[in-house]
């Protein structure tokens, strides 16, 4: 057997002290980078700081994003007969100063459109998106083209299908009348707004009133441009011309 060179007084000491050196620099070095990384921590949390601001102050400078527009629906519109008017009202004032100035929009809007809820709705909501295109907080370009592209030709499209061969006539027990709308002209039956309001206010799910018969003219008198002509003259005799 090889035998161990006998060991010197104090080797296990030495070592020992040298062990425990190496241990202690350890944990001074660990200490070190733990108070580096504390005085670090300052300037982080303020560049925190300043990067949450910065996005707070952009968040406030973006514009409220709008909500979805809402149009009333005139098929399940209020019972009063006060909202169904002011709907009404509403609508027919657009149909005069937008729609009716496209051609297609006078040729498809018969003059008993107002009879016809169906119709009555897909005017409504068109009318509501052409507010939302052209007058809402979110109205865009885009929003316009699309309603020109798209949603005026759907509607024109589905009315001509629906009504576009119907008249007041259709509705009527006895004999009517039926006049073609020529150029710029008012909203075809507006005259039976108050008397539709009524109807879907409180019996929409009765049958429709009967439109009235449009007033036929006298052949014994003379239409009105003959008439207001003889009334600028004072001389019965000048009327003899007429």
């Amino acid at each position: 057997m090889t035998r161990r060179p006998p060991q010197q007084p104090g080797d296990d000491e030495g070592f020992a002290r040298v062990e425990a050196l190496a241990g202690l620099a350890r944990e001074v070095d660990g200490m070190r980078r733990h108070l580096e990384a504390l005085v670090a921590v300052p300037d982080r949390v303020d560049d925190l700081a300043r990067t949450v601001a910065q996005l707070a102050d952009a968040v406030s400078a973006m514009p409220a994003r709008p909500g979805p527009t809402v149009a009333p629906s005139w098929l399940t519109a209020p019972t009063e007969s006060e909202a169904t008017r002011q709907l009404l009202t509403e609508l027919t004032d657009w149909l005069h100063a937008v729609f009716l100035r496209y051609p297609d929009g006078v040729a498809v809007l018969p003059e008993c459109w107002l009879w016809h809820p169906d119709a009555v709705e897909e005017l409504l909501w068109l009318m509501h998106a052409w507010r939302a295109a052209y007058q809402g907080r979110g109205a865009s370009v885009q929003l316009a083209g699309d309603w020109h592209d798209r949603q005026r030709p759907g509607v024109i499209r589905r009315l001509r299908t629906a009504v576009g061969s119907c008249s007041r006539e259709r509705h009527q027990t006895r004999a009517g009348w039926n006049t073609t709308p020529q150029g710029a002209v008012p909203v075809p039956g507006v005259d039976a707004a108050h008397l539709i309001a009524w109807w879907w206010a409180g019996a929409r799910d009765e049958p429709a009133p009967e439109p009235e018969q449009a007033p036929q003219p006298d052949p014994q008198q003379p239409g009105p441009r003959l008439r207001d002509a003889l009334d600028g003259h004072s001389d019965p005799s000048d009327r003899t011309r007429w």
